[in-house]
């Protein structure tokens, strides 16, 4: 069900549409954000989102919605209503747990997800870093950030290698653990674009994880192990470019100072990691 209205305040949204539903979870215990919670009916239990970044445009919650209506329930919570600014979706009873799955069954799951229909908009990253360097901090907008900016914006992005839809922010506190098998959460960031990319954005502690989960990967896609890893590498700096500009704005916004140091960790991540390629 989805209405027309204007945004609706949590409680007016609660006794509108979910009178018989009682909050159980509230962002304080939840780790949600926001307004967001937990809701709970006899049984069935759901969590009513807010859109986490009111001032970012309403079409790309609403995009956000569509992916997971398209999505099977072995991939992702299945979306129940959805109005400008909230979103309500399945709870998914599970386990989410402090460190990534092993290499296969992580892989497999992403690769059935990169098996889907692609949900029709393509990720563009260069907007994402250039809008990222204008909004952050003036006195964090170093010359070494400019060049890395600029030789992005010089090469271009790497040619896909495999279009397929993607989740973009798979990490450990993304995936529960069902007793029926791995789930994704936290859609917001998802679109159409190469699954090398995917792989470069998975929160891994170290490159040597990283590359069994791609050669995991590339058995199951039937791509040469060393050419999805070199194409893999070549999105690293992209998505190290991404980490720093959103860590940068998040603190400029919030003044929070794990950002900032979130932040100097992921500069210093792009200085060091030599297997990254800059370049096609």
């Amino acid at each position: 069900m989805r209405l027309r209205n204007s945004k609706l305040s949590r409680d007016a949204l609660l006794s509108r549409e979910f009178p018989h539903y009682h909050v159980v979870a509230s962002p304080e215990t939840s780790g949600l954000s926001g307004s967001s919670c937990i809701l709970q009916c006899g049984e069935r239990r759901l969590v009513l989102r807010q859109h986490h970044a009111p001032d970012a445009p309403e079409s790309e919650f609403l995009r956000q919605y569509h992916a997971l209506r398209q999505l099977p329930s072995t991939l992702a919570p299945k979306p129940i209503f959805y109005t400008p600014g909230w979103m309500a979706v399945d709870f998914l009873a599970g386990e989410i747990k402090s460190v990534l799955p092993a290499p296969r069954p992580l892989a497999t799951l992403l690769y059935d997800l990169h098996q889907q229909r692609r949900f029709g908009w393509r990720l563009a990253l260069l907007p994402l870093l250039e809008q990222y360097w204008q909004q952050c901090s003036p006195s964090r907008r170093t010359p070494r950030w400019l060049r890395c900016l600029q030789r992005l914006r010089q090469q271009g992005e790497p040619r896909p290698l495999r279009l397929a839809p993607l989740h973009m922010d798979v990490h450990a506190g993304n995936i529960v653990h069902t007793v029926d098998g791995l789930r994704l959460i936290d859609w917001e960031y998802a679109g159409d674009g190469d699954v090398a990319l995917e792989l470069a954005a998975v929160w891994t502690k170290d490159n040597q994880q990283r590359l069994q989960l791609v050669q995991a990967y590339a058995m199951l896609a039937r791509i040469p192990p060393e050419r999805l890893w070199r194409q893999t590498m070549r999105w690293r700096p992209w998505v190290l470019m991404l980490m720093a500009g959103w860590f940068e704005c998040r603190w400029q916004r919030t003044g929070d100072e794990q950002f900032i140091t979130l932040a100097n960790k992921t500069w210093q991540q792009l200085k060091n990691d030599k297997e990254a390629v800059w370049g096609q």
